[in-house]
């Protein structure tokens, strides 16, 4: 008895002490004092960092579309839904057939015990990420041509939150939160039923804190890359953990010879070529608790063998006083992004677009998905964004244009939805992954 009063008077002072932190980071919150225009850009704006033992929580309640609801496309654009009622769709795939495959995942299970997995559970089910994983891929076909898919089919099942998707030639492959699985794949089909087979192992290791694992093709087909997130945010649980995290890995097909092709990324959440000059980008996740105006996350071009600093440094040199010394000392080899998306924006999804179907201004560029803030006050991202282009095949000097918002509510503190891919559909319309709004919203030309 005495045993079961004592671990009952723990648990009860455990709730209150979560209770009272996410109280603390909602009742006290770091505001932002830029713009997210001044944090974009090739050169934004870096102020100084303003550390946070308690981090600000800024968490926008989930609450569903209705039917008739949207969200909200720029001026020259028009948004329906391609599909609806989806389970927590995290990535697409185009087929050369214009099939749209799906992956419907929320990540593995967590171990949300403790003080910390208890904060994690209260945001987490908030932003309306909490939920069982369907831990499948799903087929969408629009058969007659109107832009809503009308043929909804299990494609592959059995996965263990699959997140990249890539297919060469006859063979698919998918990013497990734990393995790269090859499956063989016949044009038009409808669903696999093959086991599939293990290529390599991915790290997985507890806490597998970012569970996603991006995956892109290099131009010949002959080299696959994977993004895999770090396993904290600033390495706080040591680096041994961090074996072969924060980084892109590669792997050539024919060999399974596998090696670190860039370190220092967080969280490298989206991989695409570009189609011109073939170059790997990544979207990454940058670093939390150093107020709602750092670090900007950002978009890149990653080259092979080229270090991004984390945890010891961000913005191509930077020094985090939260982390340990460099023991290398690898300062003055920093990379610098390219192109800051803002702060706390979360990008996930990304793709190139290099047609017109969108209108000129949307013919030479990236789109990314924003997927929102959780620790920034006011939120941020919550939107689909297009990165211009130059005439030299890299990020322009602009800022982000919006192209699809009005996921979220910030008066009512309500979020409908949140982005989490971009795909370009073979018709040219733009395709969006809403994870919280199970939902792929289709964006075209307006008439």
């Amino acid at each position: 008895m005495r045993t079961w009063f004592t671990r009952a008077l723990v648990a009860l002072a455990l709730i209150a002490l979560v209770g009272g932190l996410i109280f603390y980071g909602l009742s006290r919150p770091d505001q932002a004092r830029l713009s997210q225009a001044e944090l974009s850009g090739r050169v934004p704006v870096l102020s100084q960092p303003r550390p946070e033992t308690v981090p600000t929580v800024g968490v926008a309640d989930a609450v569903p579309w209705t039917d008739t609801q949207t969200p909200r496309a720029a001026s020259g654009l028009q948004v329906a839904a391609f599909a609806r009622g989806l389970a927590h769709p995290r990535t697409m795939l185009v087929l050369p057939n214009g099939d749209v495959l799906v992956a419907e995942t929320s990540g593995p299970p967590k171990d949300l015990s403790g003080i910390k997995g208890a904060a994690q559970k209260q945001i987490m089910g908030k932003a309306g990420a909490l939920v069982p994983s369907a831990n499948r891929i799903t087929l969408l076909r629009d058969s007659d041509g109107d832009g809503v898919a009308d043929v909804r089919q299990p494609f592959l099942t059995g996965l263990n939150a699959p997140h990249g998707m890539v297919l060469i030639g006859s063979t698919f492959y998918v990013a497990n939160t734990d393995a790269l699985m090859a499956f063989p794949y016949t044009p038009g089909a409808m669903q696999i039923t093959a086991r599939g087979t293990k290529i390599i192992d991915l790290p997985a290791n507890a806490p597998n804190h970012h569970w996603t694992k991006s995956l892109a093709a290099s131009p010949d087909g002959k080299t696959l890359y994977i993004g895999v997130g770090s396993n904290s945010n600033i390495a706080e649980g040591g680096m041994a953990i961090e074996r072969n995290r924060a980084a892109v890995l590669e792997l050539t097909i024919s060999t399974k010879a596998q090696r670190i092709y860039a370190s220092g990324l967080r969280n490298a959440a989206g991989l695409a070529i570009h189609p011109r000059t073939g170059d790997l980008y990544a979207t990454v996740n940058e670093r939390d608790q150093l107020g709602s105006d750092m670090v900007p996350d950002y978009l890149t071009r990653v080259g092979f063998g080229e270090f991004y600093g984390w945890p010891w440094y961000y913005w191509g040199g930077f020094v985090d006083d939260r982390v340990d010394a460099d023991s290398t000392d690898r300062r003055e080899y920093v990379s610098r992004p390219d192109y800051a998306l803002g702060s706390h924006v979360a990008p996930l999804g990304l793709t190139f677009n290099m047609g017109d179907a969108l209108g000129a201004n949307l013919s030479d560029g990236a789109f990314v998905a924003l997927h929102g803030s959780w620790n920034r006050v006011p939120p941020a991202g919550y939107s689909v964004v297009f990165v211009p282009f130059n005439d030299r095949s890299v990020p322009a000097d602009a800022v982000p244009m919006t192209v699809l918002d009005g996921f979220v509510d910030v008066a009512k503190q309500q979020a409908h939805g949140r982005p989490a891919d971009v795909k370009m559909a073979k018709d040219g319309a733009l395709l969006v992954a809403d994870d919280v709004g199970n939902a792929i919203w289709r964006v075209t030309a307006a008439r």
